[in-house]
């Protein structure tokens, strides 16, 4: 990004620390005609549970918002100033796709900070366990990611559902959000993607993987779900407390 300085040095054991929330889903699987992290569980819009567990950290400086286009002005309003979420510091209208929304949400940091933390909008139940320990781990590793071991069997299938192998399950984890990046990293990968055709990537951690970076799992919760269905929303309520109607 021109005009874009990125940090190459850390002073001493502090990393200035951001943390990017893509929010700019429709929910489309949700069924729903409002967008599913405005969703109220316990009073507040599951967007605002998930941003004060980062408004809460210790480590992170600062938060950048990325929401539909049309939804900036309300998010900066029933969210972040209605629940005090002081250490947000944008709201950035995002893209088509998940990959498009990191990315402006990238560029909105103005290349200010050491680590990037990137975590998704609709994942109310992180912890601030799970986010200090990544951070931690992020000053030692170039990416750091958090994940839960697969429990089940998993297998590869072709476009008729004919099994084409079984991977060994010991070996297989199914990955979340946080995940922290080194600033210059996660901007590198991303603007390579866009140069390379690099489409449709869900994780970020997949593109700091194909330039070659060394990627660190460390374990998350299984209550860190992201909300995608009706029943993950009635899974979340219960978890919270809230008796699903």
């Amino acid at each position: 990004m021109p005009g874009v300085e990125m940090s190459s040095s850390f002073s001493g054991n502090f990393f200035k620390t951001v943390a990017v929330i893509p929010a700019a889903g429709l929910g489309i699987r949700m069924g729903i005609a409002r967008p599913k992290q405005f969703i109220i569980i316990r009073d507040m819009p599951i967007l605002a549970i998930t941003i004060r567990a980062f408004n809460r950290s210790r480590s992170v400086d600062a938060i950048i918002i990325v929401v539909p286009d049309g939804d900036v002005e309300y998010c900066q309003e029933e969210i972040v100033h209605r629940y005090k979420l002081d250490r947000v510091k944008q709201v950035v209208p995002g893209g088509a796709r998940r990959q498009d929304s990191v990315k402006l949400g990238l560029e909105a940091t103005k290349g200010e900070y050491d680590l990037v933390v990137i975590h998704d909008g609709v994942r109310p139940m992180v912890s601030s366990d799970i986010i200090e320990t990544l951070i931690d781990e992020a000053k030692t590793h170039r990416a750091v990611i958090s994940g839960i071991p697969a429990k089940d069997t998993i297998k590869e299938v072709d476009i008729e559902n004919r099994v084409l192998s079984t991977h060994v399950r010991e070996r297989l984890w199914l990955i979340q959000t946080p995940q922290v990046f080194r600033y210059k990293d996660i901007w590198e990968a991303h603007k390579m993607a866009l140069e390379r055709g690099w489409q449709e990537a869900t994780d970020d951690s997949a593109l700091v993987e194909r330039m070659g970076i060394p990627v660190k799992v460390v374990k998350g919760s299984e209550r860190n779900i992201k909300v995608t269905t009706p029943a993950d929303l009635e899974l979340i309520q219960f978890w919270l407390g809230e008796v699903s109607e």
